[in-house]
């Protein structure tokens, strides 16, 4: 197991391919971060690719930073925008009423242009074309979600969540619940489960290593699922720093 910060604008697959050419051996990834996002990607090489399913059960941290005004296409900064609306009162109290709705055990709807597949074709595939993808709520867990900063039109958000969960619906139902529009203006993955992106290195960093990176490799064990307590129980602002945005 290998901890990669991956850079904005990189694909998870550019990152794989990258690992696999650098590691020679079998590489796989322990959850899909989009192209605009940055943060930990957990890769897997040799026979730690069979532990993927299980990676993929932990818990993952994210600072997301939400835009209000405009929703789009993709819930994110990447797509057309579908609406527009004023941007509200963004006070501790009512964004606390709202975030409360979108905490604990609940029933999200994915983004349209999601990787889930309709009829055997991938959802945002089926939306480029033009269709309109009805998708059904999933049931997801959102362990902690909790203002980092607040400088209008933006809020930033410390989440931590289950797998699939998507920070891009948290960002539009936010908009949403507060009769606003929203949408996720750019996102880092801080931690799966004990890998954090603080230990992490660069694709670059892993090029540079060549042969010499297996030697970063962990074993791919159950203890890599378990989360540091201080993403639960450490304020916000002092996990992340709150002078810095996504």
């Amino acid at each position: 197991m290998l901890a990669i910060d991956k850079p904005e604008g990189w694909t998870s697959h550019d990152v794989v391919a990258l690992a696999r050419g650098v590691l020679r051996t079998r590489t796989g990834h322990g959850g899909t971060l989009d192209p605009a996002a940055s943060g930990l990607l957990p890769l897997l090489a040799g026979s730690a690719t069979k532990f993927a399913d299980r990676i993929h059960e932990a818990l993952k941290v994210y600072d997301a930073l939400v835009r209000f005004g405009t929703e789009t296409a993709t819930d994110d900064r990447e797509g057309t925008v579908t609406r527009e609306a004023g941007v509200p009162a963004l006070d501790v109290g009512t964004l606390e009423n709202a975030l409360a709705g979108l905490r604990g055990v609940i029933d999200q709807v994915p983004p349209q242009f999601a990787a889930l597949k309709v009829s055997g074709r991938p959802a945002y595939a089926r939306a480029r074309a033009g269709e309109t993808v009805a998708l059904a709520a999933r049931r997801v867990q959102v362990h902690r979600l909790e203002v980092i900063a607040c400088a209008a039109p933006d809020v930033r958000l410390l989440i931590v969540c289950s797998s699939g969960t998507y920070v891009r619906a948290i960002a539009r139902d936010l908009g949403r619940a507060l009769r606003s529009a929203a949408h996720l203006a750019a996102l880092r993955r801080l931690a799966v489960g004990a890998l954090e992106v603080r230990d992490a290195i660069t694709p670059d960093a892993l090029r540079a290593q060549g042969a010499d990176a297996v030697a970063l490799l962990r074993p791919a064990d159950d203890r890599l699922l378990v989360l540091d307590p201080r993403f639960v129980k450490q304020a916000a602002a002092t996990i992340v720093g709150a002078g810095e945005t996504g």
